[in-house]
């Protein structure tokens, strides 16, 4: 059973809103001049365990990564800003949303370049799930961003039943219907 945070049993989304702003560099680039995915990733990550961290009041992991979505490029030169809130929390795991924009502080133009949900779980000195505090919401879009992310942990659940329930069969030529019109050959 999960140690119960007495802190506090609800904080607003509000109180755990984080925003991390940071130049992009030439060395965070790809072969192309764009900035590498795997430098967002792991400023996504950052300021998803700030986020939560600050609502859980506890030590957080990353559990998942429920989507990235990869809108538009960034550039070297950009200042990219990552804001992150608390969109869902259950008992000892919250789901904490993240939209990423860049800025080219030349010509001031912003762009929306990815959305992401992670879900972290809280954890005490032990290493253990901790129980965090509730989520007060306190506008519409609040609201429907926790119902969203309830509905997403739904479907997640679903998908992954899904995904364990499929086998392949032990008939070699059932693997090759299976296959047909596929761009793939088995090897004989």
């Amino acid at each position: 059973m999960p140690a119960i945070n007495n802190d506090q049993p609800y904080k607003s989304v509000s109180f755990s809103e984080t925003v991390i702003t940071e130049l992009m560099i030439p060395s965070y680039s790809n072969f192309g001049g764009k900035i590498h995915g795997g430098i967002l990733l792991s400023l996504m990550d950052k300021v998803a365990y700030v986020c939560a961290a600050k609502h859980a009041g506890n030590y957080c992991v990353t559990a998942s990564i429920d989507t990235v979505d990869f809108l538009q490029p960034v550039e070297v030169g950009e200042l990219v800003s990552l804001m992150a809130s608390v969109n869902y929390v259950g008992k000892t795991s919250l789901v904490v949303g993240i939209r990423v924009i860049s800025e080219n502080i030349k010509t001031n133009t912003v762009q929306h370049t990815n959305t992401s949900y992670f879900t972290m779980v809280a954890k005490d000195e032990e290493n253990k799930p901790v129980m965090i505090p509730g989520l007060i919401l306190q506008n519409r879009d609040q609201v429907r961003r926790f119902i969203e992310a309830k509905r997403r942990r739904q479907i997640k659940q679903s998908y992954k039943q899904e995904i364990d329930s499929i086998t392949v069969p032990d008939e070699y030529e059932l693997c090759q219907q299976m296959l047909a019109g596929e761009r793939c050959q088995i090897a004989q």
